[in-house]
């Protein structure tokens, strides 16, 4: 199918998707919140106050770019991100240089792509424990957002809703499917590729190679008290599911990858 590029307001955007795409979807189609286009970009970047980056890690309130998607697909360069922060706040400060490393990992990724291609979606190196069977397919309670488990869950219906996700969430989701549901992170990074807006070849595959430990010197996990951290036990609260993360960091090692 070929869709009709021409440019429309979003209400009429929205209607001709719709219509184009009927059968593609569940449920009342509605548009992301995040605005596509130059002017979009160029007002998020105006917005960022970077001297807050320091709370970027926190899912529910930290105070992140969203330049991700613009950067993603050409509509703002790694150049003109850098530069207008330079030019607002001085290149001096921790959560300037903090911004700055971000935006070299966006340009590390594209440097391993363009070494290794395809091989990207291959387990560039060997898992650093023994992995199990994995499972090739999605779990459908995972695909729906009924896992019963609220960060999973409000993670995925984000995902689907905006086309976005704070970029802890994606870890703690990539390792709970990985480790805990033994789903091989091929599937994870395909959901990924499918509903992100940012979604970008390179940072996406690597970043799941490097919670599977192909891609780094050891898996990524977590454990509740990561996520009440970084949530302030928002999500916690609310779940009445028996949380699988609720254990310190070496016993959740022994269980998921048998070691003491």
């Amino acid at each position: 199918m070929k869709l009709d590029a021409t440019r429309r307001p979003r209400a009429a955007m929205q209607a001709y998707l719709a219509e184009a795409l009927a059968g593609c979807y569940e449920g009342e189609p509605t548009l992301s919140p995040i605005e596509g286009g130059r002017s979009a970009a160029e007002r998020q970047l105006d917005r960022f106050d970077v001297r807050r980056y320091g709370s970027r890690n926190h899912v529910t309130r930290g105070h992140v770019s969203r330049l991700s998607p613009y950067i993603r697909h050409g509509v703002l360069t790694l150049r003109e991100a850098r530069d207008a922060i330079f030019a607002r706040f001085g290149r001096a400060g921790e959560s300037i240089y903090k911004f700055v490393f971000e935006l070299a990992w966006h340009q590390f990724w594209q440097e391993i792509y363009a070494a290794l291609g395809d091989e990207i979606y291959a387990d560039i190196e060997d898992y650093k424990f023994a992995p199990p069977v994995w499972q090739e397919t999605l779990p459908d309670d995972v695909a729906r957002a009924e896992t019963g488990l609220v960060c999973m869950d409000e993670s995925l219906r984000e995902l689907y809703a905006t086309g976005y996700l704070h970029n802890h969430a994606r870890m703690w989701f990539a390792a709970y499917l990985v480790h805990h549901r033994k789903v091989r992170w091929t599937v994870g990074e395909r959901l990924f590729f499918a509903h992100l807006l940012d979604g970008n070849p390179p940072p996406n595959a690597l970043s799941w190679q490097w919670v599977a430990s192909t891609f780094s010197s050891k898996p990524y996990y977590f454990n509740r008290q990561n996520v009440e951290k970084y949530t302030d036990g928002e999500w916690c609260r609310r779940c009445a599911a028996k949380c699988p993360f609720d254990k310190a960091y070496d016993e959740l090692a022994a269980e998921l990858f048998g070691k003491p």
